[in-house]
């Protein structure tokens, strides 16, 4: 018999063996793709090339990795798998063809050969069927599937794109000009099916394989049908439109993170974005006076900054200046010591790498980030969450705190506060959830109970996690601190995660409903304890989430959630999820309504009000894991929804520049009451980049009662009570409010 589990993981296993019908073979693919316009823009050339220490170790280490057959970053792997199939003799078994074919497939297919891919997995589907082995055929079956999918995708969603393309349910726009990529998945699909009617990743991708044809729901047949009511939203809003294109925000990379944020300070929003990929620079996206947006990296010295999964905006120096913080080499285990880099922004715009001087270098595989003042002495400490394994951790792969000595340089406090962490880190926020004025810090691991560090103040942490019931889930990725419920004190939310079976999972969500084995945790602030509410609010369901994060997308003042889904498997096709706060009472689903259910891999997430009208736009990241996975950017933006709305900065004087860690309070009349709408500065997703202005969402309000701001450590508190709605204010914690225009 020939093996048939070689690589998918996105399939079930197969039971027993049933004939399906009969259906003529596939025809062979067009000789070339013909999308050279969706392939990723060229790395600086040599000539350009910055000559720095760390942007030279950085290229040495892309060509060290992309010389092997490392997991995502290597580029061997098609001329390994090719010279494996090469030495066979010619009289080999037929199992070792089978799996040579294969695994070469998958290797080709990884890098975009994807009519190579599909002929040698016909020449394996041959060998199978002439071996009269079931198995091997129907697994042949699957992974033809896919790569005529991805022929497909490549043929309309990449070389012919527009505003529909992608998003859940497929329509208008998003249906294939070009089917023959869809159809053929179409047939080879349900022939897996007729195997295995218990193949419920096959169920999903015959359902989206429809939708790219126009022919869904009623062309699925019934039996592995999703109903078209499951995609319904539960409450309606304006469509969020994709123009990304439009601003030159459409950057097409594989996976990596947003930051949103006035880079410039000339008062509008820009985006730095990074990607996974070890030959992409950082995208320094400055905002034009038209609301266009244009690559400046290589005038601000970022174009040397190679790869970078994730990264972090903060004021390291306490400058007014935001710097940035890239993470490398997530997911990559002992593969994955690349630098991180702290990059400091210069009096003339531009960033210099201080990692090295700052104490900050550190070669180990991490995605995160993230800063508070713990100590409160006016300047950002410093977590950074490695990939270690509780059981083999070496120093290496523990996570780091550190203290920030007031002039940029940092001291490695970590063994003293007691925060290793030691496990796999996928995420990490930093809080006041007491309420006693110090930061304390969530960690969020892969594979392991989560930890709360609560502060005691004299540089110590104590893990809380399991006294407080926030230990799971025990397969957590992003999280954050927020005030869900706008009662003042800070929540805690962490997504799900969860390794088993995916495609599995996601496919019985949409058919019948069903939660999964785990999902996403929501924990409610009460006195002295948190609540897992997660059932309580709707969030009981799996959705897998990379990228995260929260924004306020109708102005009535309370945060919504957008996940942004998928795993590195080129059958992860799973839409990201948009969730609607419902008064702090219920999130419902508005995915379909504001037009955001995007198909493709998402990771960084970033909301703002990118064109100063008071409403938050959304940024995505999207992009898969491999060399043929990057797809572009998303920009979704927000038609308003007639409601007031105010835009707080802070700048600090005793505190921290930028005034992370207060809270800020706006007290409204709204029809006849008083309520309160609420935001913590600096609160965040470890996977995303809101902006460090805090841009509050008044509904309906008439009128806006006090503004009250609350500087770290809980002890001065400023109130105004002549504000206007619908302004953008600079509270100085000495000079106190003032009015400024919009740019």
């Amino acid at each position: 018999m020939i093996p048939h589990a070689l690589i998918a993981v996105s399939f079930a296993p197969l039971p027993c063996w049933q004939e399906p019908p009969a259906a003529p073979a596939a025809p062979a693919p067009a000789a070339a793709d013909g999308d050279d316009c969706c392939h990723d823009a060229a790395p600086p050339t040599p000539a350009t090339l910055p000559m720095d220490r760390k942007s030279v170790l950085l290229r040495k280490l892309a060509d060290e990795v992309e010389a092997t057959t490392v997991a995502f970053l290597g580029r061997r792997e098609v001329e390994v798998r090719e010279k494996q199939l090469a030495a066979l003799p010619r009289n080999a078994p037929p199992a070792q063809q089978y799996m040579a074919r294969v695994n070469l497939s998958e290797a080709l297919l990884k890098e975009g050969e994807v009519e190579r891919a599909i002929e040698q997995l016909q020449r394996a589907l041959d060998l199978a069927i002439a071996q009269r082995d079931p198995k091997a055929t129907v697994n042949a079956w699957r992974r033809s599937a896919l790569a005529w999918l991805r022929f497909g995708e490549r043929r309309n969603c990449r070389a012919n794109h527009n505003a529909d393309s992608c998003l859940l349910p497929i329509a208008g726009g998003g249906i294939h000009a070009e089917a023959k990529g869809s159809r053929e998945a179409v047939r080879l699909l349900e022939r897996v099916l007729y195997a295995d009617g218990s193949d419920y990743a096959a169920m999903w991708l015959l359902n989206v394989a429809h939708m790219t044809l126009g022919s869904w729901p009623d062309g699925v047949p019934k039996q592995w049908r999703i109903p078209a009511h499951a995609f319904d939203s539960e409450f309606e809003l304006p469509r969020m439109r994709d123009e990304a294109r439009e601003l030159g925000l459409a950057a097409f990379t594989r996976a990596g993170g947003s930051c949103m944020d006035d880079f410039d300070g000339d008062g509008r929003l820009d985006l730095v974005t990074s990607s996974m990929d070890a030959r992409q620079p950082l995208r320094m996206m400055r905002q034009q006076e038209d609301g266009t947006f244009r690559d400046v990296a290589e005038k601000v010295g970022l174009a040397g900054q190679l790869g970078g999964l994730n990264l972090h905006h903060f004021d390291a120096n306490d400058d007014g200046r935001l710097d940035l913080l890239v993470q490398r080499g997530a997911w990559l285990g002992l593969e994955g010591r690349f630098p991180n880099s702290l990059l400091i922004q210069q009096e003339d715009g531009t960033f210099v790498d201080r990692t090295l001087e700052a104490g900050l270098e550190i070669l180990a595989p991490s995605q995160v980030a993230v800063s508070a003042d713990i100590d409160l002495d006016g300047d950002l400490d410093l977590f950074l969450g490695y990939e270690g394994k509780e059981a083999t951790a070496t120093d290496e792969f523990r996570s780091h705190l550190f203290r920030n000595r007031g002039d940029a340089t940092f001291e490695d406090i970590t063994a003293v506060a007691g925060v290793e962490n030691g496990r796999f880190c996928k995420g990490a926020a930093f809080g006041d959830y007491d309420g006693d004025g110090l930061p304390d810090l969530y960690v969020s691991n892969l594979g392991g109970p989560n930890r709360l560090y609560h502060n005691e103040g004299d540089g110590r942490f104590t893990d809380v996690a399991l006294d407080l019931g926030v230990e799971e889930p025990l397969d957590s990725f992003g999280c954050w601190f927020f005030d869900y419920d706008n009662d003042g004190d800070l929540d805690l939310y962490s997504t799900c995660y969860e390794q088993r079976e995916r495609p599995t999972t996601i496919f019985g969500y949409y058919k019948n409903g069903a939660t999964g084995f785990n999902t996403m945790r929501l924990y409610r602030n009460d006195p002295g304890r948190f609540s897992d509410v997660t059932r309580a609010v709707g969030l009981d369901r799996t959705v897998f989430p990379m990228g995260c994060n929260f924004g306020d997308i109708d102005e009535d003042g309370f945060p919504d959630l957008y996940l942004a889904t998928g795993d590195p498997d080129f059958a992860s096709l799973w839409p990201n999820v948009m969730l609607r706060n419902d008064r702090g009472e219920r999130f419902q689903d508005v995915t379909t309504t504001t037009g955001t259910g995007h198909l493709q891999k998402g990771h960084g997430v970033s909301f703002g009000d990118l064109d100063g009208d008071g409403d938050q736009d959304l940024h995505v990241q999207i992009g898969g894991a491999f060399v043929d996975d990057a797809f572009s950017d998303a920009l979704y933006r927000n038609p308003g929804h007639g409601r007031h709305w105010l835009t707080v900065r802070l700048v600090g004087r005793q505190s921290n520049r930028f005034g992370v860690g207060a809270r800020v309070a706006a007290t409204i009349e709204e029809g006849g009451a008083t309520r309160q709408v609420v935001a913590f500065v600096g609160a965040n997703s470890s996977f995303g980049g809101n902006s460090l202005q805090s841009e509050l969402g008044l509904g309906r309000a008439t009128r806006l009662v006090a503004l009250e701001v609350t500087w770290p450590g809980g002890t001065r508190t400023q109130r105004f009570t002549e504000v206007e709605l619908d302004r953008c204010v600079v509270i100085d914690e000495e000079a106190g409010l003032r009015v400024v225009a919009r740019p």
